[in-house]
């Protein structure tokens, strides 16, 4: 399974009965992560920093199901005429060979099957899959997608079109895949699930629906969550997180959202929903930005006034920790950002304590917990836009505190 690393996990004082190991010790010993600095691919293993491609412009590392292989994309640009254009390339590489294979020339969103060593990825709007040999079309009309849990297929999206008459819907749909891939059929094994309305909203804030993705499987399997868009520009300031049944016959529409902070995540074994709830971009000031937990029908609020979440992760089912500034408003010179320290909170009993007291002029952001290596892993920085950010580890006790990483831009870490 991949980790993603954007949510800084420094959630250590869960206090629990299990036996803690330093950090030394265990975790960091077998830890295998990849990571990007200055525009290039590294990974970590066996203690190791290994540096994998040297040209820069790379970007959003993905490992695969079974740690074999890493996905990444590459920023290129070409020269069909007398102009350059850009173009974004996928790429895997094979860790134990190193071998580095381009999946295609010009492609987005590319995602590793949660089974197999395939991926998925989007070409305008026509969804395919490679084996990392040859390519095979899925699907047309695609707008985002995700792939279900077992493998077998596809959430699929489309967008919304404007017509003479105004915009129409986005639907969602699912579609079922079967080997071999060659045999996969356009407009085959799709079952439509929801029309979501043209216009969704939420008390006295309503949006245009004009696209839907960040799609997340509940634990249970029975909800589906996603982030209902508006057009590009107006989709910075405003979205709106809800939820479906797996069949789409309950639609719910939860919260308003933006983009630019913690994406909503469940819980690890309940259907608990955690998001960050408020309008308006980061640039309009660090402020309405409140910690939410959605356990049906129940609706919880966890950010105390004059306080701003920047991102989450959850521990367990009853806790979770953030990332959390002091309301303020935006400025252009990164020095006069609030600074970030990390949270813990307790849904069941609603305590909160501060886990970690970062030196002046840095804050501690993006949390995640390792429940595989009984860890916590964060950036440290000195602002929001700060992109060479250390990453640091600690007991999940809280001590053992330890910078890891230097000057690392994105981080995804491979578990068993």
């Amino acid at each position: 399974m991949s980790v993603r690393i954007f949510l800084l996990t420094a959630v250590f004082l869960f206090f629990n009965s299990a036996p803690v190991l330093a950090v030394e010790q265990t975790a960091l010993k077998d830890m295998k992560a990849a990571f990007i600095r200055d525009g290039d691919l590294w990974i970590y293993e066996n203690q190791e920093e290994i540096q994998i491609t040297k040209e820069g412009d790379v970007f959003a590392p993905q490992w695969s199901h079974d740690g074999q292989w890493l996905l990444y994309q590459k920023n290129v640009e070409v020269e069909p005429g007398d102009y350059k254009k850009a173009q974004t390339e996928i790429w895997v590489y094979h860790v134990q060979t190193g071998e580095k294979k381009k999946i295609f020339y010009n492609g987005r969103n590319p995602k590793w099957s949660p089974e197999k060593n395939l991926v998925a990825f989007q070409s305008d709007e026509v969804l395919n899959i490679s084996d990392l040999d040859r390519f095979y079309n899925v699907e047309l009309g695609v707008n985002s997608y995700q792939w279900v849990p077992d493998g077998s297929g596809f959430l699929l999206s489309s967008q919304a079109d404007l017509l003479p008459d105004g915009w129409t819907s986005p639907i969602l749909y699912r579609k079922t895949i079967t080997a071999p891939l060659s045999d996969v059929k356009l407009h085959k094994n799709v079952q439509r699930l929801l029309k979501i309305p043209k216009e969704v909203e939420k008390g006295e804030t309503s949006i245009l629906s004009i696209g839907a993705g960040h799609f997340s499987f509940s634990p249970s399997g029975k909800w589906t969550s996603f982030i209902i868009s508006p057009t590009a520009s107006w989709s910075m300031d405003s979205n709106m997180v809800s939820v479906m049944t797996n069949d789409g016959s309950t639609f719910k529409v939860l919260d308003e959202v933006i983009l630019g902070v913690g994406k909503p995540k469940w819980a690890p074994d309940k259907d608990r929903l955690a998001y960050i709830a408020g309008g308006g971009r980061i640039v309009l000031g660090f402020k309405d930005k409140d910690l939410k937990v959605k356990e049906m029908p129940v609706n919880q609020t966890f950010t105390p006034d004059d306080y701003a979440e920047l991102d989450f992760s959850w521990i367990d089912n009853e806790s979770l920790v953030t990332s959390r500034v002091e309301e303020r408003e935006w400025s252009n010179e990164p020095g006069r950002h609030p600074l970030p320290k990390l949270h813990r909170i307790n849904i069941t009993n609603k305590q909160q304590e501060t886990i970690t007291e970062p030196p002046e002029n840095l804050g501690d952001y993006k949390p995640m917990y390792l429940d595989s290596k009984q860890m916590f892993v964060w950036f440290r920085g000195k602002s929001l836009t700060d992109t060479d950010k250390n990453v640091w580890v600690a007991d999940r006790d809280g001590t053992n505190h330890k910078k890891w990483l230097e000057n690392v831009e994105n981080l995804t870490l491979y578990t068993e």
